[in-house]
């Protein structure tokens, strides 16, 4: 019997403390034991939104989150642009068409960020986009896009919403919600949140919720006037994931007495380590540009299949990571440094990709990014 790692971007470890924290007596979602609860999560989601606006507690993944964002606020016909960057971009462009939206995509090359100017000149041209999708962390590549110049750019345009999916980049990047103009927000539980999958987190400005008023597109099970009018009584529209509830409330008091300064410190420092530790090794980046410090992407060697890396990592050595998606499928291998994270899960990370290369005939001299993750990790004297 071996000792299981999870190092993959999702679902990402959960602590002790949140999973004894959802192992205590089930309570009805409908009882006045529960509004406290909810009340609790609430107050700490805009507290982790960095947000004065309703954050909405949907019993979804993620994706769930992604589709409430589409049809509560558009109309069969809008025009809107979609920055297509990988896996997850895709998937914002095939929610819009489902819903009959007119999608014009910004297509960014896989392992590149989108530039500003870009979607500024789009805005120009056409007065007539009502909405603006990106990823914050495209987790597809690893790469990270620049929400505070977007949202700088996008809210001078008042008939504009700009919608950011953050799923994997809530906790890992300080994304200042308000301050920023984001006017819908999408979180999922089983990323920087440290819980299981279930939930999905949706935040939506006044600029939104007017629009909200005018959406005809089909609505039932994500209705978020409903979920809306039920959250200010602290409840759901529907059944309440209870237990996920319970611990996301032990989960943010985690992160809280960490404080949000440290914990986007922590989550850059974990990031820097891994791919210094991964060039040490003679082994480049997947993102060419902006990483995410959510996920490292990386280009497996020449000759060698990501997909083996990643098969390897899990079999012989207990580490659960992530291959390569579509077009980079058997071309890269990906880490995580997300959410319940430290320096020693780096340093098992790395040591585990030398000893799979090793394996696999990569001249690798064993230790060689471990020490140099070592060096970055190390707490200083002075921080004692």
């Amino acid at each position: 019997m071996g000792k299981r790692y999870l190092l993959a971007p999702g679902p990402t470890p959960v602590p002790s403390e949140v999973l004894l924290a959802m192992a205590a007596p089930i309570i009805h979602h409908r009882s006045p034991d529960f509004l406290p609860v909810l009340d609790s999560a609430k107050k700490g989601l805009q507290w982790l939104y960095q947000t004065k606006n309703d954050v909405l507690i949907l019993c979804s993944t993620g994706t769930g989150g992604m589709v409430g964002s589409v049809n509560n606020f558009f109309n069969k016909g809008d025009k809107v642009l979609v920055i297509n960057g990988g896996k997850f971009g895709e998937r914002w462009t095939k929610i819009c068409q489902a819903y009959g939206l007119d999608v014009e995509e910004i297509v960014v090359e896989w392992g590149y960020s989108v530039k500003p100017e870009e979607v500024e000149n789009k805005l120009k041209k056409n007065r007539n986009i009502k909405g603006v999708f990106v990823q914050a962390s495209e987790t597809s590549t690893g790469v990270y896009h620049d929400i505070q110049a977007l949202g700088s750019i996008v809210k001078k345009y008042d008939d504009t919403l700009f919608i950011v999916d953050a799923i994997s980049a809530l906790v890992a990047h300080d994304l200042r919600t308000d301050e920023w103009g984001i006017d819908i927000m999408v979180g999922g539980s089983q990323k920087g949140v440290m819980l299981p999958p279930g939930i999905a987190f949706v935040s939506v400005s006044d600029k939104a919720w007017a629009k909200a008023e005018t959406s005809k597109l089909p609505k039932f099970y994500f209705n978020f006037k409903k979920e809306r009018e039920n959250l200010a009584k602290n409840q759901t529209n529907f059944t309440s994931p209870v237990t996920l509830i319970i611990g996301l409330n032990e989960s943010l008091r985690m992160l809280q007495a960490e404080g949000l300064e440290n914990v986007f410190k922590r989550h850059a420092k974990l990031a820097d380590a891994t791919r210094q530790a991964v060039k040490a090794l003679g082994l480049e980046l997947y993102p060419r540009e902006s990483p995410s410090n959510a996920v490292t992407a990386i280009v497996a060697p020449q000759g060698i299949d990501g997909q083996a890396i990643y098969k390897n990592l899990r079999e012989k050595y207990g580490i659960t990571a992530a291959g390569g998606q579509d077009k980079a499928k058997g071309k890269v291998f990906r880490i995580a440094h997300l959410g319940y994270s430290d320096r020693f899960d780096i340093i098992t990370a790395i040591a585990g990709i030398e000893m799979v290369l090793k394996g696999m005939g990569y001249p690798v001299k064993l230790g060689t990014g471990v020490a140099v993750a070592e060096e970055l990790l190390m707490v200083s004297e002075e921080a004692k």
